[in-house]
């Protein structure tokens, strides 16, 4: 029987997701917090997105179709518009979640309304789902943080300390105070929500590692190039309330960042052309 306003919400945006679609699904469905919903919104895919999603069997799925292709923030905003629960979760639709996620997330925010997010450290995985490399991010950022120390860490980090959107459980209710995922930028718009965010309540940061980023050379993240980074160091810039030292160390740090990334980019697509 589904429940008329679950504790959680997991939001899956998906276009031409039919390859990993049904592993994140499954992933989400196995999770041991029982009090949920999977909202599978499919940006008007031409594949088997639609027929992957309507495969499962499962109350607490719920499957939505847009009729033309929307942009990428203004899909993922509809997606959270849809969901009904207070907590809210978007996970992509390659991306992979560990049975404990939920529920232990819901654990560190819920009866906590001083808290607006709470992020985990995440594995690196392959297409086939090795593990590339195990509990990443959230380097000094490991419990309760304010907007403040957090936006330091960005900055001296370079990259994305946080996570990405699956690594992340925040309130619904914040989202909409800030007005969601900002359609003009790309590379750093997830880091960018999250900052916004903290205007409303503060971070916490969980050292276990509780969801897998797909890591594909030809994913929108492996596409990244110059542009892209270069749209990253420019928000990072932007950031106020920091220090110069911080400043001085995300000019070092930064460019690490980014070969580290790269190089588990050609990691994946290596072990991708010995499967092939």
């Amino acid at each position: 029987m589904r429940a008329a306003t679950p504790a959680v919400s997991v939001c899956v945006p998906a276009y031409q997701a039919e390859r990993f679609l049904g592993a994140t699904m499954r992933s989400v469905l196995a999770q041991n917090l029982g009090d949920f919903e999977l909202l599978v919104l499919d940006n008007a895919s031409t594949d088997r997105t639609e027929v992957v999603a309507h495969s499962f069997d499962d109350y607490r799925i719920r499957v939505i179709r847009n009729p033309r292709v929307l942009p990428l923030a203004e899909n993922w905003n509809l997606a959270v518009h849809y969901s009904r629960a207070p907590l809210v979760k978007l996970l992509c639709a390659d991306d992979l979640l560990r049975p404990d996620c939920l529920r232990l997330q819901h654990q560190a925010l819920i009866g906590r309304t001083d808290l607006s997010l709470t992020a985990c450290r995440r594995d690196f995985v392959d297409d086939a789902g090795r593990r590339l490399v195990a509990g990443r991010g959230l380097r000094g950022l490991i419990g309760r943080h304010d907007r403040t120390a957090v936006a330091r860490r960005i900055v001296r980090d370079g990259g994305n300390p946080v996570g990405e959107p699956g690594s992340v459980l925040f309130r619904r209710e914040h989202f909409e105070a800030v007005g969601g995922f900002d359609g003009r930028l790309s590379f750093p718009m997830d880091l960018d929500l999250w900052l916004r965010m903290l205007d409303h309540g503060d971070f916490h940061g969980m050292a276990d590692s509780l969801a897998a980023f797909r890591v594909r050379p030809g994913s929108l993240s492996g596409k990244a190039g110059r542009a892209e980074y270069a749209e990253q160091r420019s928000y990072t810039r932007h950031i106020g309330g920091v220090r110069p030292v911080d400043r001085a160390l995300s000019s070092v740090n930064a460019p690490a960042a980014r070969l580290r990334r790269q190089g588990l980019f050609l990691l994946a697509g290596h072990y991708a052309r010995q499967s092939g």
